[in-house]
């Protein structure tokens, strides 16, 4: 699949399921391709990512659905929970991290860029997520970008030993799919794209 093509087929995809279209190792390694692509402010590679599989998996959507049950009032609770049920059937789900540690460090040795670390941190983050997704797509998986951090950022890391100077960006439950996507649509290109001359 051409790279246009690609783009093009990665949609938010809530009908997801437990079957995988390949090996653990190579969805690893598709991982491990996107992340040594992926671009970064000042060649920074703040970016940490976290794959979850088996019951680690089912134990990171267990953390958000009890988080949940704890905040949504009760008779407003079932279709939260039928959310996290489709993320949870997935196969796996990707967590995906900023050093903040990275991020400090390059505002005192660029401190002219200071304010700039933060954002351009975010940005990287972003491209990261838009990679993979756009690799799982091509691959044939279906997967959604979720944020329920920071919420669940304390509990979550205790159980996977994630570090306490990484934040929490977003989490992509991914699958095979097991149904059509949802296609977004988009308002008229006119009003977002503009040449000069």
């Amino acid at each position: 699949m051409d790279i246009y093509r690609a783009m093009e087929n990665r949609h938010s995809n809530y009908s997801i399921g437990g079957g995988s279209l390949m090996s653990d190792t190579e969805i690893e390694n598709i991982l491990k391709r996107v992340i040594n692509s992926a671009p970064s402010a000042f060649n920074s590679q703040s970016s940490r990512t976290i794959l979850l599989l088996g019951e680690s998996h089912i134990a990171f959507w267990k953390i958000v659905m009890d988080t949940l049950r704890r905040k949504v009032p009760a008779d407003k609770f079932q279709t939260t929970k039928m959310k996290i049920d489709s993320f949870a059937v997935g196969y796996g789900t990707v967590l995906y991290y900023e050093d903040m540690d990275i991020v400090k460090n390059m505002q005192e040795k660029f401190p002219s860029y200071s304010d700039n670390f933060p954002v351009w941190s975010q940005q990287s983050s972003g491209m990261l997520q838009f990679a993979v997704w756009i690799a799982f797509a091509s691959e044939g998986f279906g997967a959604s970008l979720q944020h329920y951090n920071p919420i669940i950022d304390e509990e979550t890391a205790e159980k996977f030993d994630v570090p306490k100077n990484w934040k929490l960006i977003a989490q992509m439950p991914f699958g095979e799919s097991t149904g059509t996507p949802k296609i977004a649509v988009h308002d008229p290109i006119e009003e977002h794209f503009f040449v000069k001359y």
